[in-house]
């Protein structure tokens, strides 16, 4: 068969992503803060933006979301040039493309600017901490090398989460000397560090007291899985003591710290600003999006006029382009604020009634009931979701948190997963502190209440929770008993 190649037409549709519709779903995504960086860059980037006067701005909100700027009819024709001056007071093409303005010596001095955040502290890390040790201890070169590769495989929480083998194939140093390292490192403070396990951990704890408990240095490490397992009498029979003996070792247990990192985790502060308000009004919710320190932009009238003058090709074509670019921002900041209003109004009428009652009765919710219910892309509803919050009269809440799954119900409509999670975690706190309740004892509660639910789906949600096995609640209810 022969093979020919040859040049044609032809026609075919494509999405091209220009880089305008790039800003536009790039908008969208972004929460008031980022908003209001990036309407503030573009103001000092583009010369043909301004910042409507407050008064121009609230006169502009009463004449309607349209009346700060209306696309002109025709490119060339952007103003009616009587409203301009009949010259610039400048000359635009010396400003853009001549050269620039010789600086002052005074200007040309540099001067270190004083940083305020050098004067806050910065929170010492784990492996910061550890490294400073190491370097104060006398060991050999090699060692210390070893000593530096234990501490970069610390966790957060203290725990050495690398195979000494591993490491000794990997750096070429002989096993030999990460067990020494090993073993100075694991004397480090915070007692318990760079442990390789919980029993580990708790045992160097244990033996760096001046008189560390025999009994429960013997539970720990003789009886590791009886102790897991609360068999206490057994615990009491292999170690012939009485079960008396066996709480107090325990108790001292209980005193030591399982996660040696902690006091080192990264406390991060975050404040959150709400993107959306929604407020109650006698009997109906109204929604308010925040847009305070949203800059309302408008074309510049003097750079406006200079499209439909003779100012040369070059400054023409480039206050065109800056023209554009600002309408389409300015239209595109529109579009955002509108698609954000009308996502959240539809996100209310769904779930009203948990707007009215709490957490309890919030409805399943996804992506497409929202997007059905305005007319628009799921891609859409998700992006404008994206890293905003609303204030409610139940409190602040990301956009996200409205949309769950569903458990079905024999009788009515469908849970939501987050009032399951509620109702697992309100089992729990009303147990009875002699038998902690077990992931089957909470099904079978739930299906008495119609819930259908397997037990797996229980035992998910008792982990996202952060609640412990019935057995180990168990554990540290007869330890507070």
């Amino acid at each position: 068969m022969e093979v020919r190649m040859s040049i044609g037409p032809r026609a075919e549709q494509r999405l091209v992503m220009t880089p305008m519709l790039q800003l536009a779903i790039r908008l969208l995504q972004l929460s008031t803060l980022e908003l209001q960086e990036l309407l503030q860059q573009e103001l000092t980037e583009n010369p043909l933006l301004e910042e409507a006067p407050p008064e121009e701005a609230s006169a502009d909100e009463a004449g309607g979301e349209d009346a700060v700027l209306e696309p002109p009819p025709a490119e060339v024709a952007v103003v009616d040039t009587a409203e301009a001056p009949a010259e610039l007071p400048f000359d635009i093409t010396d400003m853009m493309f001549g050269p620039p303005e010789e600086r002052s010596l005074v200007q040309q001095e540099e001067h270190e600017e004083t940083r305020f955040e050098n004067f806050l502290r910065t929170p010492t890390s784990l492996s910061d901490y550890l490294s400073e040790q190491l370097r104060l201890s006398p060991t050999g070169e090699t060692e210390l090398r070893a000593g530096h590769e234990i501490i970069g495989n610390i966790d957060d929480d203290g725990y050495l989460r690398a195979n000494l083998e591993d490491m000794a194939e990997r750096t070429g140093i002989e096993l030999a000397v990460f067990e020494r390292a090993l073993t100075f490192v694991q004397g480090f403070d915070p007692v318990g560090v760079a442990a390789r396990n919980l029993r580990e951990c708790l045992l160097i704890q244990l033996r760096a007291q001046d008189a560390p408990d025999p009994v429960a240095i013997e539970i720990l490490q003789e009886h590791f899985d009886a102790f897991q397992r609360q068999k206490y009498a057994d615990l009491a029979r292999a170690i012939k003591v009485d079960q008396e003996r066996v709480r107090e070792a325990l108790d001292e247990i209980a005193r030591l710290e399982p996660r040696p990192g902690r006091p080192f985790a990264p406390e991060e502060t975050r404040y959150v600003t709400p993107d959306v308000y929604v407020q109650k009004v006698e009997d109906d919710y109204v929604v308010i999006l925040n847009e305070d320190g949203i800059p309302r932009l408008r074309i510049n009238q003097y750079y406006r006029s200079v499209i439909g003058r003779d100012h040369g090709d070059e400054a023409r074509r480039y206050v065109e382009d800056r023209f554009r670019s600002a309408l389409w921002l300015i239209k595109s900041v529109q579009q955002r604020q509108k698609t954000l209003y009308k996502v959240t109004y539809s996100i209310v009428q769904f779930q009203r009634a948990f707007l009215d009652r709490g957490l309890s009765y919030l409805r399943p919710l996804s992506l497409r009931h929202v997007a059905e219910d305005i007319q628009m892309h799921e891609s859409t509803v998700s992006r404008v979701t994206n890293s905003k919050y609303v204030e409610t009269p139940q409190g602040v809440f990301p956009l996200k948190f409205f949309f769950h799954s569903g458990i079905a119900k024999s009788h009515g409509d469908d849970v939501s997963s987050l009032s399951v999670k509620k109702m697992i975690k309100d089992l729990v706190d009303q147990e009875d502190h002699q038998k902690a309740l077990s992931d089957q004892d909470i099904t079978r509660l739930l299906k008495q209440d119609g819930l259908t639910i397997a037990r797996r789906t229980v035992a998910k949600y008792r982990e996202e929770l952060g609640i412990l096995p019935s057995h180990q609640r168990r554990l540290a209810l007869w330890k507070r008993g």
